[in-house]
C-alpha cells in the first residue's frame, strides 16, 4: 500500500505539505447590533427560500439563529450605548464603569475608616488591661 499525503501548491509554484500550511481559524465574533438586525431580517422574510438565501449571503447557520432568538428572550441581545472600545461580551459601559470606580474608592474610604477604628480599639484595650492590672495591684488584700 502506497501512503498518499496532501499537498498544497503556494502562489510560488512551490510544493508544501498541508500540515506546514495550516492556520487555525479565527472564531467570529458578532455584535449584538448585527444579531439583532439579522434577527429582524430574517423575521421579515415570509419564504423559507428567502430565509436560506439570507443565511447563506450572510454565511451563517440556522442553530446561530436559533441561540441568538434564544438570548434575545433572556434579555442578553439589548444594546446599551457607550460601549467601551474593547467591547465585547460582559464589558461594561462607561458610565458604569464610572460608577463602580466611584463605589470603590467610597469602599476603600470606609474600610481605611474600619481598620483605623479597629487599630484604635486595639490599643484601648490594651491601656485597659494596664489599668486593670495596676488597680489589682494597688489594691492591698485584707
Amino acid at each position: 500500500m502506497a501512503k498518499t499525503s496532501a499537498v498544497r501548491v503556494g502562489k510560488t509554484g512551490g510544493d508544501e505539505t498541508a500540515k506546514s500550511t495550516q492556520t487555525r481559524s479565527q472564531r467570529r465574533v458578532f455584535t449584538h447590533e448585527y444579531k439583532l438586525s439579522i434577527l429582524a431580517a430574517h423575521a421579515r422574510c415570509s419564504e423559507p427560500r428567502e430565509r436560506s438565501e439570507l443565511l447563506r449571503r450572510e454565511g451563517l447557520y440556522s442553530s446561530l439563529l436559533s441561540d441568538w432568538r434564544r438570548q434575545d428572550r433572556e434579555g442578553l441581545l439589548v444594546v446599551k450605548e457607550g460601549r467601551t472600545a474593547d467591547g465585547g461580551r460582559g464589558a461594561a459601559t462607561r458610565t458604569e464603569m464610572q460608577q463602580l470606580r466611584a463605589e470603590n474608592e467610597r469602599l476603600k474610604a470606609k474600610l481605611a475608616k474600619a481598620e483605623t477604628i479597629i487599630e484604635v480599639q486595639g490599643k484601648v484595650q490594651a491601656l485597659l488591661g494596664e489599668l486593670s492590672k495596676s488597680a489589682d495591684t494597688d489594691t492591698p488584700s485584707t
